[in-house]
């Protein structure tokens, strides 16, 4: 009988952090994945490992799972690159942020620093004239997400991993899953499908955030660092149908990634030329080079978002041995590592590094 100790449902990078941490404490494994490893909104994910500070939980959880990035297997195989970020103020009044966010960065240990616009046109000469200053994260880092979950998933088929490849978990019964060819896996669960975890886990709110991405052809040392406006934040929090923001990060290959989109209550998955068009013009008035750069593909994806922007981490209420880590929105990445480590630490039964109640799946299903 297919008997196991957890049966991971989603080989994205949640699903394939989660996977890799239970094999790491010695359990037997089953990962189920219809698609590719990496897949899904993994592969359509910036990569950005970055500290987002306005909500006091979804900063602890980022930091705890930044400190785990420190440890990854094979940070040349995820294309990790530590190229830091820099936040851009545009003017006095946003430069009034940098103060208060280096201080909450600093309350759970990560170092920022202020840059004053001379000091900030030193390290990014082809902003546009003007910009105020902003703030470095100097130790922050990029990764291609795809890679990452794949040097997990292949980390855990070393201990006691089971994949099921090309299967996808249909229906939940008493005890396990069944899968699309009849096959029943039998064990307690985890729901780590991001958007589609609501298939097997009816009544848990999730919606999709659907985003769009750009990418050029490779122009080396236009941009050193993540690029992000110090607004970024009322666009990823904020409850507007749509909105963009300014987000340029530079690949090891010498491309250039430029987001970022976000629109509500849209399932079809065709480039939007209308937000195409609203987010490039953003990207222009912090790089007007990008002007003479060449874009080379555009991509859409969709992120799982609930209503308190903090993901579901845990044992589902009132369910025997159904947990679920979904709901991340963009920073899935970012905090896979935590949330498998906090996943981990529940399951069997131990105090947590950081607090899970923010994360409890009972918080939405009330």
């Amino acid at each position: 009988m297919n008997t196991f100790d957890l049966i991971v449902v989603g080989a994205g990078m949640v699903g394939a952090a989660c996977a890799d941490a239970a094999c790491a404490e010695g359990l037997k494994v089953a990962l189920v994945e219809p698609g590719p490893i990496g897949g899904g909104a993994t592969a359509a994910a910036m990569g950005h490992l970055v500290a987002m500070d306005e909500d006091p939980a979804e900063l602890a959880l980022a930091a705890y799972s930044l400190s785990l990035w420190e440890e990854f297997p094979d940070p040349c195989a995820a294309e990790f690159s530590r190229c830091g970020t820099i936040w851009v103020a545009r003017d006095e009044r946003e430069l009034e942020r940098v103060a208060p966010k280096i201080a909450r960065l600093a309350a759970v240990g990560i170092q920022a620093e202020a840059l004053d616009a001379a000091r900030l046109r030193a390290l990014e000469p082809h902003l546009a004239q003007g910009v105020a200053g902003g703030l470095r994260v100097e130790r922050e880092a990029v990764v291609y997400p795809p890679r990452a979950a794949r040097c997990l998933v292949d980390r855990a088929r070393t201990h006691r991993l089971h994949l099921f490849l090309g299967r996808r978990a249909e229906a939940r019964f008493e005890g396990g899953v069944k899968l699309d060819d009849g096959t029943c896996l039998h064990g307690p669960v985890l729901v780590a499908t991001g958007c589609a975890a609501p298939t097997l886990l009816p009544g848990l709110p999730l919606r999709p955030r659907k985003g769009q991405l750009v990418i050029t052809d490779r122009h080396p040392g236009i941009v050193h660092h993540q690029l992000l406006e110090l607004g970024y934040a009322d666009s990823a929090h904020g409850n507007a149908a749509s909105s963009v923001a300014f987000n340029v990060q530079p690949r090891p290959t010498g491309q250039l990634l430029i987001g970022s989109s976000r629109e509500e209550g849209v399932t079809d998955p065709a480039v939007s030329i209308p937000m195409l068009q609203r987010m490039l013009a953003r990207t222009l008035d912090y790089l007007p080079i990008l002007r003479s750069v060449q874009a080379i593909r555009v991509w859409t994806g969709f992120r799982p978002a609930t209503a308190d922007g903090r993901p579901y981490i845990g044992a589902m209420p009132d369910a025997r041995d159904i947990w679920v880590a979904a709901g991340h929105e963009g920073l899935g990445i970012t905090t896979a590592l935590g949330t498998a480590r906090l996943l981990m630490d529940l399951f069997l039964g131990r105090e947590p590094a950081i607090d899970p109640a923010p994360y409890s799946p009972a918080r939405g299903m009330s």
